[in-house]
């Protein structure tokens, strides 16, 4: 029998991303709980149904499992909306359709008595994109859901390793009137896909993804500058295992040489050791990278190695050998050109 809206949760969006975050909640959630899931991919639907039945053999108060079709049916039938989706046509989808919006369920829900409802996006999307469906949250509490309908932008870092270990680091965008009760609640339900003591919260609406996007510029420059470096002392003839650990100890440590390392062999069960593949592409890599320098127009800030490190990216990308790899692919690229 389902749970209440109060003690249910959706979760839309099982991409290589959401789908171990959402594993993860299931593991978190007891069997007072009702997880919804929505994908537009039957096979992740599927897969998920399986692999869920399985943990409930080790795990036997889980919560239990449902699948919903879109953002209506989640708003309705939930009190607590988590996306993680992939981009900003995805977002404006799920969230602000008329017939199918996570927006317009919620508004149906509300007979009356609109009860609390809390909607958050934990994907890397433009500024402009949270922004408005944030005014469009805020427009419709305010109008016809007496404030009870919270958004929040809580991006993840951390990648796809990260979210199948359950570590992932989250950057939290909260209204400052509502952050004293709705934070709390966050917190809780993203301490099941992170660590919790790497849940920030950073400011109103849209400082999480603020936050996130520097990261990720910072993150593509230095998969460039840490890929240029090793490539260098492979090239001299050095040993890139011994290279990386004086680096690990040293001034030019950075999360690329400790936690996901270019060169093949390095490290174990990263992207670099299995053929570039089940990571961050470098597609996705120079679109963070964009997002980054358009924060830096946007706000007035000169950059200087964005630009080189994407003419780098592009020539990449345009290359059979190296398109739809894990960034770190840039090391393979400088080291057989």
């Amino acid at each position: 029998m389902a749970s209440s809206p109060e003690n249910t949760t959706a979760f839309i969006g099982l991409g290589v991303m959401g789908y171990p975050m959402a594993v993860n909640l299931f593991k978190g959630l007891d069997d007072s709980k009702t997880l919804l899931v929505c994908d537009v991919s039957e096979d992740a639907i599927s897969r998920f149904h399986i692999e869920t039945d399985g943990l409930r053999k080790s795990k036997p108060n889980s919560p239990s499992v449902s699948v919903v079709k879109n953002g209506f049916d989640a708003a309705k039938a939930a009190n607590t909306i988590i996306t993680m989706l992939p981009n900003s046509p995805a977002v404006i989808a799920v969230y602000l359709n008329p017939q199918t919006g996570v927006l317009a369920g919620a508004k149906a829900a509300a007979t009356g008595n609109p009860e609390t409802k809390l909607i958050m996006e934990c994907g890397t999307i433009e500024t402009a994109t949270i922004m408005s469906v944030a005014k469009a949250t805020q427009e419709l509490s305010t109008s016809s859901l007496s404030n009870t309908l919270t958004f929040v932008d809580a991006p993840v870092s951390g990648g796809p390793m990260g979210a199948q270990a359950g570590t992932l680091t989250f950057m939290v965008g909260c209204s400052p009137a509502v952050a004293s009760k709705t934070y709390p609640v966050v917190k809780s339900l993203l301490k099941h896909m992170g660590n919790e003591d790497g849940i920030f919260l950073c400011g109103d609406v849209g400082a999480g993804t603020a936050f996130k996007v520097i990261n990720n510029y910072l993150s593509a420059i230095t998969s460039l500058a840490a890929s240029e470096a090793l490539n260098i002392g492979v090239k001299a003839g050095l040993d890139p295992k011994l290279l990386t650990d004086v680096i690990n100890v040293s001034g030019g440590q950075c999360w690329v040489t400790s936690k996901s390392n270019p060169v093949p062999g390095v490290q174990p069960n990263v992207p670099s050791s299995r053929n570039y593949e089940d990571g961050f592409r470098i597609e996705l890599c120079a679109k963070v990278l964009s997002m980054g320098t358009d924060l830096a127009k946007m706000v007035g800030a000169k950059t200087i190695l964005d630009a080189p490190t994407q003419t780098a990216f592009k020539e990449v990308m345009a290359d059979d050998r190296y398109k739809g790899k894990d960034a770190r692919v840039v090391y393979k690229w400088l080291n057989e050109n």
